[in-house]
């Protein structure tokens, strides 16, 4: 009775220890929410790690964990620790059979593989997201995931384009094609968006569809997409998006010839550059506007903007914007004949090029400066150590670093740059981390129909893992035991022994077959199991534990399996067998005569030995009854 007692008492105050540890992992997670919502996301992380270490029994709650871990990192560019709590969801949402849960969590894991530049790993997680979506008719779910696999693609796309030097518009057949991927999945996108009433979504879309169409050169169709992204950003009254719809509308006004309107464009451009505080885009700001008034001619307005562009770079520590201003400068001073100034700033230009290791730029920048020199009859040693130009009127840069040109070109008229493919980036420090991948911004990949498969692919996966299991089976092979010193065996039944192992292997229809088969698999399938014991923060409790076990069950495994097994590792039978001594006896061939024959064979011997031998006198006596028995008959 007081065992009992004591029981009763101890099972409440479990209960009791459970619930506040429910409460502390919850309202640690919600904290951590709260700070990543205001765009704290260091701190939010620290709050859902502590959130982790206490640990719960809710597998939701845990799941839901998780995804904004990976968010939280994803957002503070730790990729590595991103991809291991995305990893930790879909195996968590696996094992309790959450199939919108694994929709999201691989849709994340497709969005940091295609950051991290694995984009046909990134397209394969996609396309699982794109899958499940379709299977549970989420819609919006499915919305998100056409947007995030055109962002594989635009993102793949651009990376294609890096060192082209083929004019806007004349691809390449393979990055043409990329893009061509893209832009369906965005259609996709917008079609599906517009069903559902979403303007935001459509704002995204159609900045997206600007830019790919911008990069395949299609640039009237590129200025319809983004003036329609204008509109929208406007009518949310979101700055960003619309500061990026102008420089979009003046990159693609350049390559049409209407450089007055790209101007235009270019200067609110800046205009909302500075009230957003954002220097970057101020520098690149400048510096379309102070080509732009090159082309048309503006030599000293475009001197005034390349002037401001340097000075920005300067103050964050550019070097590579720094060295672009300096080029263009040189080559507006040509313009205007003062060939000596423009010498002046080519050898900036040369002296940046080579500390940053730029080739490219080195080689222009050397050929600028000897056909400056060769024109001003000037030689080497006759000329004075560079010193910046704007430093003589007076400009006093910062010395101070930033965080920020280190990898904006800003010397390309490149709508990718600013468009709303970055949108879709870590810069959407207001969007809510309630489900990992109820953002636009979470970017993945895969083709327009389902990514094909080589009917080779299975055959090779059955060579692979025949190849990586080979040593395994030999280890697991039982070793016959021999045959005491005391017991003689035969020639004869070794023989025979060998040969029925043999006919018993050359039978793959036999039940001893299927159970070599799972003997030898047995451990192999448990290693290969999901260990939900290695997620972190779960407590495993009477409650979950059907949850992560399924029925709990055993279910025999399907023909299919088996089928499966048969053709992995029939290859590895065959090598197995042992072939029979080559002078023994053959082998019955299945008739019931040559079987008996052999065991009578086999056997004479021994039967030999059993007979029993009668004394002589009753031997004589049995063969004359025999005798006279024979001579009766007759």
């Amino acid at each position: 009775m007081a065992q009992a007692a004591g029981a009763a008492d101890s099972d409440p105050a479990s209960k009791r220890l459970h619930s506040r540890m429910e409460a502390s992992c919850l309202e640690l997670a919600l904290e951590g929410e709260r700070l990543c919502k205001a765009g704290d996301f260091k701190g939010g992380t620290a709050f859902f790690e502590a959130a982790v270490q206490v640990g719960t029994e809710d597998l939701k709650t845990l799941s839901a964990i998780y995804s904004q871990l990976g968010n939280a990192y994803f957002y503070l560019k730790e990729y590595g620790k991103a991809m291991e709590y995305h990893r930790h969801d879909l195996t968590l949402a696996r094992t309790i059979g959450d199939r919108v849960g694994e929709g999201k969590a691989s849709g994340n894991l497709g969005n940091t593989l295609k950051v991290l530049g694995q984009y046909d790993e990134a397209a394969v997680c996609c396309q699982r997201h794109l899958d499940i979506s379709q299977e549970q008719g989420d819609k919006v779910g499915e919305a998100r995931a056409l947007y995030n696999i055109g962002n594989v693609f635009h993102a793949k796309g651009k990376q294609q384009l890096w060192g082209v030097c083929q004019e806007r518009g004349d691809l390449p057949p393979d990055v043409r094609e990329t893009l061509q991927r893209a832009t369906a999945f965005y259609e996709m996108n917008l079609s599906l968006v517009k069903d559902l009433g979403d303007r935001a979504a459509q704002g995204r879309a159609f900045g997206n569809l600007g830019n790919t169409h911008y990069l395949l050169g299609n640039f009237v169709e590129a200025i319809k997409f983004h003036r329609e992204r204008l509109a929208i950003a406007k009518e949310f009254g979101d700055k960003a998006a619309e500061r990026r719809a102008y420089s979009n509308l003046g990159n693609a006004l350049i390559f049409l010839g209407q450089f007055s309107a790209a101007t235009e464009y270019y200067r609110k451009t800046l205009q909302l550059s500075r009230q957003l505080k954002d220097q970057v885009m101020e520098a690149q700001a400048c510096y379309s506007l102070g080509n732009t008034h090159t082309l048309l001619q503006e030599y000293e307005r475009a001197i005034d903007y390349h002037l401001k562009h340097l000075l920005i770079a300067q103050e964050l520590n550019d070097r590579v914007g720094e060295g672009r201003a300096c080029w263009s400068l040189g080559n507006v001073y040509v313009s205007l004949g003062n060939l000596r100034q423009a010498l002046h700033y080519s050898r900036r230009h040369l002296d940046i090029s080579r500390e940053i290791s730029d080739c490219n730029g080195e080689l222009t920048a050397r050929l600028n400066v000897e056909e400056l020199m060769e024109a001003l009859g000037v030689k080497e040693d006759e000329l004075s150590p560079t010193e910046p130009h704007f430093k003589l009127q007076g400009a006093r840069p910062k010395l101070s670093k930033k965080s920020s040109m280190d990898s904006v070109e800003l010397w390309k008229f490149s709508a990718e740059k600013n468009g709303d493919a970055a949108d879709v980036c870590v810069s959407r420090s207001s969007r809510s981390l309630q489900s990992a991948v109820d953002t636009e911004d979470i970017t993945v990949s895969v083709t327009p129909t389902k990514l094909p498969r080589d009917p080779s692919d299975e055959d090779c996966f059955f060579d692979l893992l025949s190849k990586f299991q080979s040593s395994r089976m030999d280890d697991q092979r039982c070793q016959l035991d021999e045959t005491p010193d005391g017991e003689e065996a035969g020639a004869d039944q070794n023989t025979l022994n060998d040969m029925i192992d043999a006919s018993l292997l050359t039978s793959p229809q036999t039940e001893e077959l299927f159970d070599l088969i799972a003997s030898t698999q047995s451990r192999r399938l448990d290693d290969q199991r999901v260990n939900v014991s290695n997620l972190p923060g779960l407590r495993i409790t009477h409650n979950n534990l059907g949850h992560l076990c399924g029925d709990g069950d055993p279910q025999e495994p399907s023909d299919d399996f088996f089928n499966m097994l048969i053709k992995c590792q029939s290859s590895r039978i065959d090598d197995q067998r042992c072939s029979p001594p080559e002078g023994g006896p053959r082998g019955p061939d299945g008739s019931d005569e040559d079987f008996f024959s052999l065991i009578q064979r086999v056997q004479a011997k021994r039967m030999d030995e059993q007979r029993v031998r009668l004394p002589e006198d009753q031997q004589e006596s049995w063969v004359t009854c025999r005798k006279t028995c024979v001579c009766d008959k007759r």
